[in-house]
């Protein structure tokens, strides 16, 4: 029972903060594929619903017992799709389908199926949103009352999809607050219920301590005044999060107030890898051929295609990389009626950027460490041209750089001030307490 809650904890707590954090979250409407088990099931199960249906209504007498249950459904649904100011359709729902004057009609076989569905049909086309009006529309050109029925609540499904996803929209920005306060408490719980839930996040937070105070240590074995600074729990933190984008997927002991945002953050740190490549490449090729063949029209663009679609074998695509910026470049120079490059620092180029996938690159490694201050400085609230000044080359992914860390800072953002109060004190402990109460003054 107690882990059934904590499961039920952390299903609420992740369904929360998805529709808080990601703008594009929406409801899908389930659809299992047809080679799965599950969708075979489905699809067996259904055909024989709406063939037992068939069959009742092709009985004599016709059997109505299931369409009138199924006539209910609708009633139902459509019900819930009305909102408070639609007082006469509810009217009118009411009356047009009321059941028991629906019964009485099956009793006297009186009852008109075709009737009713023009009627549901136009409530659907009044409550719809707009995407779905052809799908609406084409209800009226269906005549057999099975097809006719199976299409209704198809299309019955797909508007309260809608209508659940307009309402997330709708309410996103007042449940911000909410949601702080929301994912704080059930945190609170999973921790009363499994106190070594912050083990991962202390061990990371730890690490990130160690990477901003040791190089300060090193300098000074008496840290006085004005080094305390870099010792703030806010340096510490920001490190903490870059160090995110760079996680080793290998390791599991991911901090626990991240991992509903693990697969955002993965994917923030692919494409910062792939920003990184992009940028030694171009520095690489600028440092050969010059800012007259970067200044040709489609170039750049050209050469950054190339690199984007590199395979996941990234040595192997590297060697390819670099016989496409060769080619490039060589018509680059024909088309400006200059000499072509020479032979060595053709190869030269071309081993360059074959080398770029090693861990401990130089180019690689500058342009990271170009690239983490910028995303330092935008942790900090601090303006992009705080941020030090790449080369010439590099000026040209400002904008996809500005994109990336407008997305990291509102992951980090809104994670700290969710998870704030739990790293306090492990950050106090870790930072503070050996320097006794004037530290822990500053702390606050």
């Amino acid at each position: 029972s107690s882990l059934m809650e904590l499961e039920n904890c952390v299903s609420n707590m992740s369904l929360a903060h998805e529709i808080v954090v990601n703008r594009d979250f929406c409801f899908k409407p389930r659809n299992p594929s047809t080679d799965s088990l599950e969708g075979r099931v489905t699809e067996i199960v259904h055909r024989a619903f709406w063939d037992s249906l068939q069959e009742q209504l092709n009985s004599d007498p016709p059997n109505y017992s299931h369409a009138v249950l199924l006539l209910q459904e609708v009633k139902t649904m459509l019900q819930s799709l009305l909102l408070p100011a639609h007082v006469r359709l509810r009217s009118q729902l009411d009356e047009v389908l009321d059941m028991d004057l629906i019964g009485q009609e099956v009793d006297h076989g009186a009852l008109d199926l075709h009737r009713l569905a023009e009627f549901v049909i136009n409530t659907m086309a009044s409550l719809c949103a707009p995407v779905r009006d052809p799908e609406v529309r084409a209800l009226r050109d269906l005549k057999e009352p099975v097809e006719l029925l199976r299409e209704i609540f198809r299309v019955l499904g797909l508007m309260k999809t809608d209508m659940v996803n307009f309402t997330i929209q709708s309410l996103r920005p007042h449940l911000m607050q909410q949601a702080i306060q929301y994912e704080r408490a059930k945190f609170q719980q999973i921790l009363d219920k499994q106190p070594d839930s912050l083990d991962n996040t202390t061990a990371w937070l730890q690490a990130a301590a160690s990477e901003v105070v040791s190089p300060c240590e090193a300098q000074s074995d008496s840290p006085g005044p004005d080094s305390r600074g870099p010792f703030s729990p806010t340096a510490v933190l920001n490190r903490a999060y870059i160090r995110l984008l760079h996680w080793d997927p290998q390791d599991q002991k991911y901090p626990e107030t991240i991992l509903m945002d693990r697969a955002r953050l993965d994917a923030l740190g692919q494409r910062l890898q792939m920003l990184v490549l992009e940028a030694s490449v171009l520095l690489l090729t600028n440092a050969q051929c010059g800012r007259v063949v970067f200044s040709l029209q489609g170039f750049v663009g050209k050469l950054r295609q190339s690199i984007t679609a590199l395979e996941a074998d990234l040595k192997g695509a590297l060697l390819g990389i670099g016989e496409i910026v060769l080619q490039q470049m060589s018509e680059a120079l024909a088309t400006q009626g200059g000499a072509a490059l020479p032979q060595e620092s053709q190869d030269l180029l071309k081993g360059q950027i074959s080398e770029l996938w090693k861990h401990n690159n130089p180019v690689c490694v500058l342009i990271g460490e170009r690239v983490q201050g910028f995303l330092q400085d935008t942790l900090r609230g601090g303006p992009a041209k705080r941020s030090p000044e790449l080369p010439a080359p590099l000026g040209l992914l400002s904008a996809e750089l500005v994109e990336l860390g407008t997305a990291f800072g509102r992951i980090v953002h809104f994670n700290q001030t969710v998870f704030g109060p739990f790293y306090a004190p492990i950050l106090r402990k870790l930072l503070f307490q050996p320097v006794g109460a004037e530290a822990g003054e500053d702390s606050r």
